[in-house]
């Protein structure tokens, strides 16, 4: 199984990885620390098999000029019937397009038709925390909502991951976005 990520610069990392930390020091959620290579990411799609050369390929030319995108996340939350906590960016013209044309450019590689990351699926969301109980998932919830009054970033670059084993993540490729400066 592999997915394709946003990434975000440095300082919007860094918060987000500063939530998982003090997360996990008020035993509230480990999930940042169950996968070797995690990032906080948006996850725009993911597929089954894929043709990683070929994928590559057409990454390094369909994102050859794209832009570095700002991003705002103003709102937490959890999806429905789910033990996890989000930070949601706000939905913006840029966001949408990017990952309209991703699916659009990459039609040929989808192989999951019900993906939850296609388009009129997708709910861009960056996990804070995982596999909670309902206590702990309030837990969570009133804690950030209190530390946190949201944060602007950037998405500075795409990357490829491999997520067929458990416990790792890695990168196998990454383009980064061109700065519009």
């Amino acid at each position: 199984m592999y997915a394709l990520i946003a990434l975000f610069d440095k300082k919007t990392e860094t918060c987000i990885e500063n939530i998982w930390q003090e997360l996990k020091e008020r035993s509230i959620s480990s999930y940042a620390y169950e996968v070797e290579d995690r990032k906080p990411h948006l996850t725009l799609a993911s597929y089954h098999v894929l043709k990683v050369e070929e994928f590559k390929q057409q990454m390094e030319s369909t994102y050859k000029k794209q832009p570095i995108l700002e991003i705002k996340f103003n709102t937490i939350g959890s999806f429905l019937n789910s033990r996890t906590l989000i930070f949601s960016p706000n939905v913006t013209k840029e966001l949408i397009e990017l990952h309209e044309r991703h699916h659009q450019d990459f039609e040929r590689f989808h192989d999951i038709p019900d993906s939850l990351y296609l388009p009129g699926n997708w709910v861009p969301h960056c996990t804070l925390a995982n596999r909670l109980s309902s206590y702990k998932r309030m837990e969570a919830f009133d804690y950030v909502s209190k530390r946190y009054n949201g944060m602007v970033g950037k998405i500075v670059e795409l990357a490829l991951i491999d997520v067929s084993q458990p416990s790792k993540a890695p990168i196998i490729y990454s383009k980064n976005l061109q700065s519009t400066e």
